[in-house]
């Protein structure tokens, strides 16, 4: 996508974020405003798109408290760029785990990337997001779940439901993964079709009804 269709990672970002800003409205039965969300950021493209649904479900109503699982000077350089006008419409970010009660919390901590298992802070916001008594949404893939296996080697998001992008990943059809990840949601993040039919994983018209569509399986 960056290097053949130009299409830069903070446009992907920007989609990601809309799009699961607009599956938080969707399953809060369609109305932020009023709400209380906490949104779990790390410091990778993961917790950028994070960020980014974060200013939409603020510009949406909705009550929102960021968390960081980093440092600020970890931030990766473009999800850096999401803080700056997250901050400038006066939202809170934090270091710790966010007390109170909420009415959904966003899990963008870990992606596909995960190497090993979740490590300090990751991990101990993974244990306490999971004893919180509210919907768990993860983006793209819950903390903690490889995305080829489908398997844990530490603690994982226990997600209500899950919005991958662009594609599912494999681990999430594996034996055990369903209770991971919860309702299966798939996002488009603007993946050129040419592209997707040129790996042979185009299915034709999966987004016709809509930027994010629920997956049966």
């Amino acid at each position: 996508m960056i290097e053949k269709y130009g299409i830069r990672l903070i446009q992907m970002m920007e989609n990601a974020g809309r799009n699961l800003s607009d599956l938080a409205q969707y399953l809060l039965q369609g109305e932020l405003t009023g709400k209380t969300i906490a949104v779990l950021c790390g410091g990778g493209n993961n917790g950028g798109g994070g960020l980014a649904a974060a200013r939409q479900m603020v510009n949406r109503g909705a009550d929102v408290h960021v968390a960081l699982a980093v440092s600020r000077s970890k931030v990766k350089e473009i999800p850096a760029q999401q803080l700056i006008p997250l901050e400038q419409m006066g939202a809170e970010i934090i270091g710790k785990f966010p007390d109170g009660k909420y009415d959904m919390i966003i899990d963008a901590m870990i992606g596909y990337g995960l190497r090993g298992k979740p490590q300090g802070l990751f991990a101990e916001w993974i244990i306490q997001m999971n004893q919180m008594q509210t919907t768990i949404l993860s983006l793209d893939i819950p903390s903690g779940m490889d995305a080829d296996t489908g398997s844990s080697e530490g603690v994982y998001a226990q997600a209500t439901a899950t919005m991958t992008l662009a594609l599912p990943k494999k681990g999430m059809f594996a034996e055990g993964a369903r209770h991971k990840v919860g309702d299966l949601f798939l996002a488009d993040i603007s993946v050129p079709t040419a592209l997707l039919a040129s790996i042979g994983k185009y299915p034709n018209g999966l987004f016709d009804s809509g930027a994010v569509v629920q997956i049966e399986y």
